[in-house]
């Protein structure tokens, strides 16, 4: 596919990187020439310094013959003219980045459709829901839903209480017969691994489950994590992510929300009458104390700095908050935040990303997510009539590095894989793969 990415910055260059893996022809225009020679020195892709809302670079970058163009600078107008410019000039399909809520209903997609911007993307929404998500579901620290919601992956880390600790897989599938789980994933200490079953679980390892929504007691009885609900939530940053989030919390969770903007927390005031909205400072520890951080159930920082954030994630864990959630821009950051305590990481980068990636499928992957942290998907793709996976059983297949099957759906139903399941014509299998794989696992499906 032939796709031209139109940025100013990190979100611009991660979709680039992560796309360009899965070989694309990328074409990548920025204003900024010095960072562009930083991306063209890493990844194998085209470059054009300029601005994306002039005829003649969007002419330069060939996006008369672009498959999907991608606007995604901070400022939406430039956004929204690079996508109407491009689709003149011939994109068969254009997204733009916006931040405007108003525009994403129905009746204005539409008329952005009209003006040729195919899809409009709102990372702050998408992050918003994925928060709600996690508070719903507290038991992951990371969740995707697959199939309408039939298979699930969930991550979590292992502390001293999980049962499986210097257990290997082998020993907790025997222990554990009916789990109905399987682990696709385990990241230690940095380090990816795909894990067969004689691999032993070590304290501090994030694993990657995938199961069924009606296993996750099973998930906690295995993290040996407590069963609690979230109640109530300290919200700390009231911008687009934050006000998102009490929308979609309000009715189900307590809400205050920390805010140092004055003018910010009389617009929340305003729109929220069942909110306690506070104007302070979200880091400063005295205010968390006399709004009861010890008596919180979850605390979501999303200031701008993804410094704030961490801090006060890590003071909320500290004071016993039972789910801590911050907002890091910074991928580097992502690791060490989790290492010291953090529940969750939202980063727009990754999250704009899969959102985006799935625009960029072909015709058997059905659905695409990017794991926090590691260069690494899980897919879901169609199994076809007589591909070459569904001739034997799991056990017997020599599978590329990097590749692992964890379930699938057949006829409506999930079924959790293992070494004896044999894929079926039709099957929506969900595997996890790593960039440089995903290829080789397509024609084992084809």
């Amino acid at each position: 596919m032939n796709i031209v990415i139109a940025g100013d910055g990190e979100v611009g260059f991660h979709l680039a990187r992560s796309l360009s893996k899965v070989k694309h022809n990328i074409t990548v225009v920025d204003p900024n020439s010095e960072l562009l020679k930083m991306l063209e020195a890493d990844s194998d892709l085209l470059t054009i310094a300029g601005n994306s809302t002039s005829l003649k670079t969007l002419r330069e970058a060939d996006v008369a013959n672009a498959d999907l163009l991608i606007s995604v600078l901070h400022e939406e107008s430039i956004n929204i003219i690079t996508c109407m410019l491009g689709k003149r000039l011939g994109a068969k399909r254009t997204i733009a980045r916006v931040n405007t809520q108003e525009y994403l209903n129905d009746i204005n997609k539409g008329m952005f459709k009209g003006m040729g911007v195919d899809e409009l993307v709102c990372p702050e929404k998408i992050a918003a829901k994925e928060i709600s998500n996690l508070l719903t579901r507290n038991v992951a620290t990371e969740l995707f839903d697959f199939s309408n919601g039939l298979l699930c992956i969930y991550m979590f880390r292992v502390d001293q209480k999980s049962l499986v600790i210097n257990k290997t897989l082998i020993e907790v599938a025997k222990e554990h017969p009916n789990l109905g789980v399987r682990t696709v994933c385990i990241i230690r200490k940095g380090r990816t691994i795909i894990p067969k079953g004689d691999e032993t679980y070590l304290i501090n390892d994030l694993i990657y489950l995938i199961a069924r929504p009606d296993s996750v007691n099973k998930i906690k009885q295995l993290g040996g994590k407590e069963d609690h609900s979230i109640k109530n939530a300290i919200i700390v940053g009231g911008g687009r992510i934050g006000r998102r989030a009490a929308i979609n919390l309000h009715n189900k969770v307590d809400i205050k929300i920390i805010e140092q903007n004055i003018e910010r927390c009389n617009r929340l005031a305003n729109e929220f009458d069942d909110v306690m909205i506070i104007n302070g400072n979200g880091s400063d520890v005295s205010l968390l104390q006399d709004e009861g951080i010890n008596e919180t159930d979850a605390f979501i920082a999303l200031t701008q700095s993804t410094e704030t954030n961490i801090m006060a994630c890590l003071y909320a864990h500290r004071q016993g908050v039972k789910k801590t959630i911050a907002l890091v821009e910074n991928l580097n950051y992502i690791d060490v935040s989790q290492d010291i305590g953090i529940d969750t990481i939202i980063n727009k980068k990754l999250i704009t990303a899969n959102y985006i990636t799935r625009f960029t499928l072909g015709g058997e992957i059905t659905s695409s997510k990017w794991l926090s942290g590691i260069d690494a998907e899980v897919v879901e793709v169609v199994a076809k009539k007589g591909s070459p996976i569904s001739k034997k059983q799991l056990k017997d297949i020599k599978f590329p590095e990097g590749v692992n099957i964890g379930g699938l759906v057949r006829n409506g139903k999930a079924i959790i894989a293992n070494g004896d399941t044999q894929i079926e014509y039709n099957d929506k299998v969900v595997a996890f793969t790593i960039p440089e794989s995903t290829e080789k696992l397509l024609k084992l499906l084809s």
